[in-house]
């Protein structure tokens, strides 16, 4: 199925779907604020009802910006991921990079709340150093999958090891919860539910950045993905510097995965459905294409994800997670009976 025969055109709608949606995410919310409103307060903030500026710059534009940064990130190092291990449900969480991640995160809030005793998530030192803390160890992470690719090669078993190996990462991050004190471990737990409004506009200033980083990264290396497609020797053949194109992908999964990690908690299944959803609708091998309709499709599931949410009448919402892997897992179920045998896209 080839939705878009013109990519142009196919990537001007997705743009506008967007911002439809990044719009309708800032009007939505316990407080109801209507688009006069929005739109008066964005363009004229000191003359608009002070109370409106602040629910808008403060809480719904820093969210509606992260679950664009965080569905763009996601996506675009689930693509990589699966192109470089050619398996159709490789993502950052299936192989345990974001476990990687959250393993970072644990490894440096909850120490520093055993010698701190007890200072909130994100307070005891600048927001560089938690992500600092989660690219370490997604990339450890992912230097292990590495390792174990390279010596086995069956990538079925490649993924049920990764699953393996972020359930022990997941068990020993358990154990230090349970020795940590009472405020850590709280501002710990509300974490790895995900969450898209914890971020703050200062934080931002280090998310977008990172992310940024992380798609240039990601674009730059459109050429030597389009090649893994055909296998690492084809690669070869055509003089490719293998080991500069596995530095590249494995750094910007790392700081993609990583970034998103600190700040959101951990987030399944959208780096697996979007690169699919991008190859069905664009039909297109070329990651030049791929990279950009996975990017604005991964950006518009997040921001549904944050719409979804959002209880209507209520002063709270879902945790993001529980959302995308209500909506990610019948899409999984239904790439499995696609591809039948998961060694291949």
């Amino acid at each position: 199925m080839r939705l878009f025969r013109n990519s142009t055109v196919g990537f001007v709608l997705l743009m506008g779907v967007l911002v439809f949606l990044f719009l309708l995410d800032l009007l939505s919310g316990s407080v109801h604020i209507s688009l006069y409103q929005s739109i008066s307060t964005l363009f004229h903030p000191s003359s608009s009802d002070p109370q409106i500026a602040d629910i808008l710059f403060k809480f719904r534009i820093p969210k509606a910006i992260t679950a664009v940064m965080a569905g763009a990130a996601l996506s675009v190092a689930g693509l990589q991921m699966q192109t470089i291990f050619r398996n159709p449900v490789a993502g950052p969480d299936i192989l345990g990079i974001s476990s990687g991640a959250s393993l970072g995160v644990a490894l440096f809030v909850l120490s520093a709340g055993w010698v701190f005793g007890g200072t909130p998530l994100f307070t005891i030192a600048g927001s560089w150093s938690i992500v600092l803390a989660a690219w370490i160890g997604a990339g450890l992470m992912m230097f292990l999958v590495v390792i174990l690719a390279s010596r086995l090669r069956d990538m079925m078993t490649v993924l049920i090891l990764g699953i393996l190996i972020s359930g022990a990462v997941m068990a020993v991050v358990s154990v230090m919860q349970y020795f940590s004190n009472e405020s850590t471990l709280k501002s710990f737990i509300v974490w790895t539910m995900g969450s898209l409004g914890s971020t703050t506009r200062d934080q931002l200033w280090v998310l977008v950045p990172s992310v940024a980083a992380g798609l240039l990264v990601a674009l730059f290396s459109a050429k030597f993905l389009d090649a893994f497609l055909l296998g690492e020797n084809y690669a070869k053949s055509m003089g490719m510097n293998i080991r500069l194109a596995y530095l590249l992908t494995f750094a910007s999964t790392s700081i993609l995965a990583g970034s998103i990690t600190a700040f959101c908690g951990p987030i399944g299944f959208v780096g697996i459905i979007v690169p699919h959803l991008a190859r069905k609708l664009f039909h297109s091998p070329l990651h030049s294409k791929l990279i950009p309709a996975t990017m604005l499709m991964g950006a518009i599931v997040m921001v549904v994800g944050d719409l979804i949410s959002q209880l209507p009448g209520y002063a709270t919402t879902l945790p993001i997670n529980s959302v995308t892997s209500l909506l990610g897992i019948p899409v999984v179920v239904w790439i499995i009976f696609q591809h039948k045998k998961i060694g291949a896209i």
